[in-house]
């Protein structure tokens, strides 16, 4: 398998995974600057220019967090990331779900790159600020809401750790950034993750 992936990028949640299975992968860095990825031989793997980008075996490629992280899982059932009951599976394709949805694609990236939601803010320092103060909105009612989920349980499945984890630990990095408010126990889950040995080697890889 080869795994498309670029810095500060939700990927490195699927990257976490990988390294979770314990399967053999490579790595390909994408160039996400003035819209790189969409130049070149990237959009030939992913037309979307989007990434994580997953090649399989086959070479076939699968694309969107969620579908990657639910192939994996399931494909790698050895790893434990998926739960066997179907209320715990809704669960957490529930949490995934919204954490991809809305906490990134709605809030965070509204942080980020606040000219996707309003034009002005390519320009406007008071759009700019306005449009990020929103995202964080977004993201801090997310963050509020998982963690209500999450109560006191290590993981949002319990005790297992599963791919709605790896989702929202890709959304904890950015909270320091972006300056979100986020409750103690998904700080708490954060640190819980980063101790995990597959998430140590991934952000050394990463360079972090």
């Amino acid at each position: 398998m080869k795994l498309y992936w670029a810095p500060r990028t939700c990927a490195i949640g699927i990257h976490v995974l990988l390294e979770e299975i314990g399967a053999p992968y490579t790595l390909e860095q994408v160039d996400m600057r003035d819209e790189a990825n969409l130049r070149g031989g990237f959009p030939q793997v992913n037309p979307k220019g989007k990434v994580p980008a997953l090649v399989r075996d086959d070479r076939s490629v699968l694309t969107e967090y969620a579908a990657i992280a639910l192939w994996l899982a399931r494909t790698y059932p050895e790893a434990g990331l998926w739960p066997d009951d179907a209320e715990a599976q809704a669960r957490v394709l529930e949490a995934t779900d919204y954490l991809v949805g809305t906490v990134h694609a709605q809030g965070f990236t509204r942080f980020f790159r606040p000219a996707r939601f309003d034009p002005a803010a390519a320009h406007d320092e008071t759009a700019k600020a306005a449009a990020q103060a929103r995202g964080r909105e977004i993201a801090g009612k997310g963050l509020a809401l998982l963690g209500e989920a999450l109560g006191e349980r290590p993981y949002l499945a319990g005790e297992l750790f599963t791919i709605a984890d790896s989702a929202l630990f890709y959304a904890e990095r950015w909270i320091a950034v972006a300056e979100v408010a986020a409750p103690a126990n998904i700080l708490a889950h954060f640190e819980r993750v980063k101790a995990r040995p597959a998430v140590r080697r991934t952000l050394e890889m990463w360079g972090e």
